[in-house]
């Protein structure tokens, strides 16, 4: 399906329309859900024998690419239920029925979301700071503050996963589960206000002893790096669909720039149309090539995962380094938009401030550009010695 299809123009003008009024807010994006959800947008990786859209991966990076360009928040949100969606869709094409529980209840409207990241725990996905307590009847009980948990106010599913420190022989071992709801023991506090990416409302939570059933637990990893599939499935679905994000920002950055270019007028040359100066048309071929050499690159990543490729040891630097590729290539062209259009764009309420706003927080996702860098050396050069 093209993404023209799943996110008609008329659509992603409303969409586009309510952007500014939920940053300028602090408000979170109950419209566009709404009108998203309505659309099937949310089961764009559900089989379209259960409902869904049936996309791949690289067709859902497609569209978030294009939601992007009309509101970052809203698609950097709504990216947290389609990477849960998404693991479940890579697990399944490679034989792994353990998620599919997931595609399943996003058929009937369930919205996930991801409360995995911890304040200070740089170890991402291979150690946890929150505690995972088993209980006799095979539940457990979690202690622990979860961090940047987007689509707080509207999320029915949670992924949590929290360490089990008894476990193998008190080497400790990752728990996976999924809090729902109307779970009572945990609480989403109101402390969201940031400098961009404001309507995802990516608000702290805290659990207080919250309980997961048996059967909402669906994987016990060992803690430090390892080749379980759910740990790729994550990782390629993450990394991946962040970076049509970014992509997406970088696009509509650009086109504001061209516009701009066209539109301002310089009074020494006599009123000549800036599109005509060289160093504006400079910094225009700066922008288009740098996004130019990005999409190819997206499309290439998620189809290979589409695709079952092989490609070992190599396959981790391959999607950060395409996470680190997208934020990087984005930011250097919201600034360059900025550049071409002048000192209007300093105000407030512009579009082109609020992207320059949201661009920002592509630093801060998992893989930073220093972890990103350090996979790719260990890949190449191997581990540092010590």
């Amino acid at each position: 399906m093209d993404p023209e299809q799943l996110l008609p123009d008329a659509l992603l003008e409303r969409i586009r329309g309510r952007a500014a009024g939920y940053d300028e807010r602090n408000e979170f994006f109950y419209e566009d859900l709404e009108e998203l959800a309505a659309s099937g947008y949310l089961k764009a990786f559900v089989p379209v024998s259960d409902g869904g859209q049936g996309l791949d991966l690289e067709g859902v990076a497609g569209c978030q690419r294009r939601l992007a360009t009309a509101a970052p928040a809203t698609a950097l949100a709504v990216n947290m239920h389609l990477v849960w969606t998404g693991v479940a869709r890579v697990l399944a094409d490679r034989g792994d029925t353990s998620l599919d529980f997931v595609l399943a209840e996003a058929a009937k409207g369930e919205i996930f979301a991801f409360g995995n990241s911890e304040a200070g725990n740089d170890s991402v996905l291979f150690d946890s700071l929150t505690d995972a307590k088993p209980l006799p009847d095979g539940s457990y009980e979690f202690t622990g503050t979860k961090i940047f948990t987007s689509l707080a106010p509207a999320w029915t599913r949670l992924g949590i996963f929290g360490k089990d420190s008894a476990a193998r022989d008190g080497d400790g071992e990752l728990v996976h589960g999924f809090v729902e709801r109307a779970a009572p023991g945990y609480e989403i506090l109101d402390d969201w206000n940031t400098l961009g990416m404001r309507a995802t409302q990516s608000n702290t939570t805290v659990l207080r002893g919250v309980t997961v059933p048996a059967d909402r637990i669906f994987r016990k990893l060992p803690v430090g790096p390892n080749a379980d599939p759910l740990i790729f499935a994550i990782f390629a679905c993450f990394e991946t669909l962040l970076a049509a994000v970014y992509a997406g920002i970088g696009e509509r950055a650009l086109v504001l720039g061209v516009e701009a270019a066209m539109r301002r007028t310089s009074f020494k040359n006599g009123g000549r149309s800036y599109a005509q100066d060289p160093d504006i048309r400079w910094k225009v071929a700066e922008a288009a090539m740098a996004m130019d050499a990005l999409y190819p690159h997206l499309a290439q990543v998620a189809r290979d995962v589409d695709d079952l490729a092989d490609h070992g040891s190599q396959w981790f630097p391959k999607l950060v380094g395409l996470k680190v590729h997208a934020t990087e290539t984005a930011r250097t062209v919201v600034d360059l938009a900025i550049r071409v259009s002048g000192g209007s764009s300093y105000f407030r309420g512009t579009e082109l401030a609020r992207l320059y706003r949201d661009v920002l927080a592509g630093m801060f996702h998992p893989s930073d550009d220093e972890s990103a860098h350090n996979t790719v050396a260990n890949a190449w050069l191997g581990p540092l010695e010590t």
